[in-house]
């Protein structure tokens, strides 16, 4: 047997680290999380199908101490706990690698990468080609002419020419380059002030660490000389040897025959990607299971000497980055997946003459309910031009209305098709549906189209039905419900330098994808809807979700005014500012660099200032420069790090720097030249709790914690002689704390409209409610936010920048004072484990993984699903009476035909543009509105207050 092949070494752990963190938040339809397996799958499929080595292994870490530990106690002793949501996905990985018959192998007492260093070597000298997919910079030793490092997320080599790049040094003298530097992550002493460049330099100079120990009195440099034989008397030098050395020769049985890489088990796949939520992946199964199905039917066909013709199908294309947006490739994976054959078998008709469009408007006219889809030539509603409606009142059937077409294509003219339909539209006895129905009634007011009678939305039921669902797109629920593969908008517009407009597209094609766009969103609302009535969610959807569609609309087609002017001049004085902080950083820092390299400021801070490191990137293992890292690192101690001014002036270098990309210049491009205002979007289908959230641009990050961030607000201007009006919720989320735990010490603080954060600050400390001081009331104020959200002490003590144990005993304090709170966490996560899910005050679900809550905790040790559990009844029933608010203030100002125009609404906030004549009654109205919108057992507040802009506001009694 030839024993020369290819293999391939996963480092497991480190693979699933790299996906959590590099993957936005992704949940199955039970509520599990599943982004980092949804990374790990994609990579091993790929590793599978297309890179296909003659072994696939795949190495994990075990659970317990490991020889490292006896030589150090202290290893990995500063490693933070694996986050909660990232623990039981290890085991969801593990299902996938046993369906896919994938080895794992591991060994007590030894740690993955100890596991790879002997295969790998047992490899190497089978004749075989090592990859070691693995981010660990300790596999580096491993490096030889047949053992290379893979990094999958770059698809990149890492030889002993790399490495002599990246490091300087060779293979051999990686061990000795790792023990002067050490390693803060895993807690590796090393030599102190030793970065990667001078280890890098001695080793050049000695050769190899016993020589540099040898001629440690030789060193020039004083500081380094004392540091270097401190470690050496210490021990810390040569246990830091033995902890970096990986052991090539660990008892772990070789089985070469049994580690072969074999076809998966496709059906048990598929069943677990359907458990998961993976669309695209389970039609990948479907299609390898309907191959293996035709290729067996084949040969059967061949033996019975029948010739089969084999259709021509398009195939998925291939991804050029395994790492493209998240989004991007699982649409792809969805819309471009060859799929099974399905019984779609749909009717669509093009109305594109009179006597056809006679026919049509009489069919229309005779339904009480139906779906209508718009074509536009972008994606901005208010600034597109219409190409085409298609309406769908049966399923199968289709119409499709062009308006606008490419030269020899017939088309109806527009102005004669909204005549005809403007009636209709408005008419609120005919139902109205489709999905994302919100554009289409945007695109035809800015037509000058009225829409009314909204009944439905398919994106907003299945919202409803899977708030924690990955996607609410057409294409997804079509592919998910039907087994249908809609038409992709790439099939029809192209991309790139030879995308087309909608208008540019032959109207036959046109036809078919939008007149099954309107015929997938009718048959969707057809599905979903009974099941909102099965799951006693039908009144949330008809009474609240559908109705605020309107509200929502009419605000987006407000839109508000933004005072370009002064932010053009705040632009120049940012810059002005950066430069000003640049130059004070490379004065600090003794020279000039490269402030927005990670790079640089890595080799700055840590190589040469000698800061401590904060935390490891998870991709490449290099010192982080993240915003939390630096932040860290700018609350130093000044006394023992003065050097730490630098991060200072960096974290202060960053925050402008933001501000000026993300707001001050970013804002005015935003402006719609055709009414001189910012329109921005408002999503009802993006937060799992309920919550409304913005887009193009998302007002709800603007920063208002600093003096320039609050700047930003200014900007947001009133129509010209009209009063900007703000009307905010007080402290909404603790009141309804308040209401669900029934303490009676805080209905009362809220009913005697004290100041809540002092009046907890006093019965924590037991100290008369007017000797508070300013420190005492801002901890009781984090502790009664963190509470909300089932704050621990680490994330207590990290807001505070106060010692744990401290932070500890505080939130102590406070569960003694309120042990109703704590009653009501621990009875509500019990009902959630029952359940499976949290509601809120409007019935509004969402649903949870019954495993990640566990029978009996505290408040100690939650993990992240039970936080995000505590946090959905309230934060979820706040997004409940804030949409109750938004309907009942929207009604009555059209019931008193007020010219005043609800333009925004950001968090607990609702922003209104009001005449002068109006501004007393408006408020009246909307402070009525608001404080009436729910009965609670506390009462509710609302601060209302009046100016020229959106931050220059006064509060009016």
């Amino acid at each position: 047997m030839d024993p020369s092949g290819s293999m391939y070494l996963v480092d497991s752990h480190a693979l699933i680290y790299q996906m959590f963190h590099a993957i936005p938040s992704m949940n199955a339809p039970d509520g599990r999380p599943t982004n980092a397996l949804f990374g790990v799958t994609r990579d091993l499929l790929w590793l599978h199908d297309e890179v296909k080595p003659d072994y696939l292994l795949c190495a994990f870490d075990l659970p317990g101490p490991t020889f490292r530990d006896a030589i150090y106690p202290e290893y990995k002793q500063h490693r933070p706990p694996a986050p909660d949501d990232l623990i039981p996905q290890v085991g969801f990985v593990k299902e996938v690698l046993e369906a896919m018959n994938l080895p794992v192998l591991s060994l007590p007492s030894f740690e993955a990468d100890d596991v790879m260093a002997t295969v790998s070597k047992a490899g190497e000298q089978r004749g075989l080609e090592v990859r070691i997919c693995s981010s660990d910079k300790d596999c580096r030793q491993l490096l030889s002419d047949h053992i290379k490092i893979y990094n999958l997320r770059k698809r990149e080599i890492v030889d002993t020419a790399a490495l002599q790049k990246i490091w300087g040094v060779r293979p051999d003298q990686v061990i000795d380059f790792q023990s002067l530097v050490g390693d803060s992550v895993d807690n590796v002493p090393g030599v102190v002030g030793v970065g990667e460049k001078t280890a890098a330099k001695l080793l050049l100079e000695y050769g190899t660490l016993d020589n540099l120990v040898a001629h440690a009195d030789e060193i020039k440099q004083a500081k380094l000389k004392e540091n270097l034989k401190k470690a050496i008397e210490t021990g810390d030098l040569e246990r830091s040897r033995k902890l970096v050395r990986l052991d090539v020769n660990i008892p772990l049985a070789i089985d070469w025959e049994a580690w072969r890489r074999r076809d998966y088990d496709a059906q048990r796949l598929l069943d677990l990607f359907q458990s998961f939520g993976f669309r695209g992946f389970s039609n990948q199964m479907r299609e390898k299971l309907k191959g293996a199905g035709a290729a067996k039917n084949d040969a059967m066909l061949v033996t019975a000497g029948i010739k089969k013709s084999v259709p021509k199908v398009r195939s998925k294309p291939a991804a050029d980055n395994l790492f493209s947006a998240i989004d991007d490739e699982e649409s792809k994976s969805d819309a471009d997946a060859v799929v099974p054959q399905d019984e779609w078998n749909a009717t669509y008709t093009l109305i594109d003459e009179p006597t056809s469009w006679d026919d049509f408007l009489s069919k229309l006219r005779k339904q009480k309910r139906f779906a209508f889809d718009l074509e536009t030539t972008g994606l901005d509603p208010l600034q597109s031009e219409i190409v085409g409606l298609a309406f769908s009142w049966k399923a199968r059937e289709g119409y499709y209305l062009p308006v606008k077409a490419p030269p020899g294509d017939k088309h109806l003219a527009l102005d004669i098709v909204l005549s005809a339909l403007r009636l209709i539209f408005a008419d609120p006895g005919i139902a109205k549906v489709n999905q994302n129905i919100k554009y289409d009634i945007l695109a035809l007011r800015a037509n000058g189209v009225e829409v009314r009678g909204i009944a439905g939305d398919s994106m907003i039921a299945h919202y409803l039905l899977h708030a924690g669902a990955r996607a609410h797109n057409l294409d997804d629920l079509t592919l998910n419900y039907f087994q249908h593969r809609n038409i992709s908008i790439t099939e029809l517009i192209g991309k790139g330098k030879n995308q087309k407009t909608m208008d540019q597209v032959p109207t036959a094609k046109v036809r078919d994808y939008a007149a099954e766009d309107a015929d997938a969103a009718w048959r969707l609302c057809e599905v979903l809807e009974p099941d909102l009535s099965n799951e006693n969610l039908r009144k949330l959807y008809d009474e609240v979700e559908i109705p605020l569609i309107e509200v929502l609309a009419e605000m987006e087609f407000n839109g508000i005014r933004l005072d370009v002017p002064f932010l053009k001049t705040l632009s120049v004085e940012m810059e002005g500012q950066l430069i000003r902080i640049e130059k004070e950083i490379h004065d600090a820092s003794g020279r000039k660099f490269n402030i927005a390299s990670p790079k640089q400021l890595r080799e700055l801070l840590f190589d040469e200032l000698g800061l401590p490191v904060q935390r490891r990137t998870d991709t490449t293992n290099e010192a982080s420069t993240d915003q939390e890292s630096l932040e860290k690192l700018a609350r130093l101690d000044p006394e023992k790090y003065p050097q730490a001014k630098v991060a200072v002036e960096i974290v202060e270098h960053r925050q402008v720097s933001k501000l000026k990309g993300t707001y001050v210049d970013a804002l005015p491009a935003l402006v719609n030249p055709n009414t001189l205002r910012i329109h921005t979007s408002f999503n009802q289908t993006v937060a799992e709790t309920g919550r409304l959230s913005s887009s193009e641009p998302n007002l709800q990050n603007i920063p208002i914690r600093t003096a320039q961030g609050q700047q930003i607000r200014r900007a947001f201007l009133p129509r010209e002689g009209w009063k900007l009006l703000s009307a905010d919720y007080s402290q909404v989320e603790l009141r309804l704390l308040a209401h669900f735990c029934k303490d009676e010490t805080l209905r009362a603080t809220f009913a005697d409209d004290l100041d809540i954060h002092a009046a907890v600050a006093a019965e924590i400390y037991k100290v008369p409610l007017k000797e508070v001081t300013s420190e005492q009331r801002r901890r009781a104020k984090t502790v009664n936010f963190g509470v909300i959200y089932g704050m621990s002490a680490f994330g207590l003590a990290e807001q505070l920048n106060i010692p744990r144990h401290e932070a500890g005993e505080f939130i102590d304090m406070y569960f003694a004072r309120y042990p109703n709170v704590q009653q009501y966490q621990d009875n509500l996560l019990a009902a959630c484990k029952k359940t499976g899910y949290v509601g809120t005050i409007l019935g509004r679900r969402r649903k949870f993984d019954v495993d990640s809550i566990r029978e009996r905790t505290n408040y100690h040790g939650r993990n992240q699903a039970e936080r995000q559990a505590i946090n959905m009844e309230i934060q979820g029933s706040a997004a409940d009476l804030m949409k109750v608010a938004l309907l009942n203030v929207h009604r009555r100002l059209c019931v008193e035909k007020r010219q005043a125009k609800m333009l925004l609404t950001v968090h607990d906030e609702l922003v209104f543009e009001v005449p002068l004549e109006e501004v007393n009654d408006v408020a009246r109205l909307v402070r009525e509105e608001m404080v009436n919108a729910m009965q609670l057992d506390v009462p509710l507040k609302v601060d209302v207050s009046v100016g020229e802009n959106w931050l220059e506001t006064e509060e009016i009694v």
